[in-house]
């Protein structure tokens, strides 16, 4: 390790440059997401459960900062232009989600519906370059029923998918919302 920076495999083989300690910023924006979630599952705003709560972000904070926000190379206003980006993703992939229900309903309830089920293994290469952002990929594609993502192996995607429909549905736009919302160099606006 050299002048605080030290580099390692990342979760999909890629270098990731990290550096220690965590900058005491991401500590506190850890530190404030970890206790805003212990709030707000807990639904308990005594004095006594907020101290607990305090303490607990704060144990797990020191503990797994290192683990959280790995590529520390981006600054706090990018990751607030990310966070800005993020709704419109949100609100693109539950209308992705009601539309894969309602071919999902079509081909269970329909008579002619179990002929279209076709399953099959779709192979993609992905042009997200942050584990971060494949993980986000790998998971929507998965939230969205008809399709589970099955294997990633650098940027290569396995997809199950039920039918062909569900297959033609992997066009690309989906990594799109998710290059738009987190890697805008990569692709500037979502397909």
């Amino acid at each position: 390790m050299k002048h605080g920076i030290s580099s390692h495999q990342g979760l999909l083989g890629d270098a990731v440059q990290k550096q220690w300690p965590p900058r005491p910023m991401y500590r506190f924006l850890i530190f404030i997401l970890i206790l805003a979630n212990w709030l707000i599952f807990s639904g308990l705003f005594g004095a006594f459960h907020i101290g607990l709560g305090i303490l607990c972000a704060g144990i797990v904070t020191f503990v797994s900062s290192d683990l959280m926000f790995e590529d520390r190379s981006k600054s706090i206003a990018e990751r607030m232009q990310e966070i800005s980006r993020l709704p419109s993703y949100l609100v693109w992939l539950l209308w992705q989600i009601v539309l894969a229900n309602v071919y999902l309903l079509k081909l269970a309830l329909s008579p002619g519906g179990l002929e279209e089920v076709s399953p099959r293994i779709v192979r993609f290469n992905t042009k997200l370059k942050s584990d971060f952002a494949r993980f986000v990929l790998a998971q929507s594609i998965t939230l969205t029923p008809g399709t589970v993502t099955v294997k990633i192996v650098g940027d290569e995607f396995y997809v199950h998918a039920i039918s062909k429909a569900a297959a033609d549905g992997l066009d690309g736009a989906m990594e799109g919302w998710i290059a738009h919302v987190y890697e805008p160099e990569v692709k500037a606006k979502p397909a």
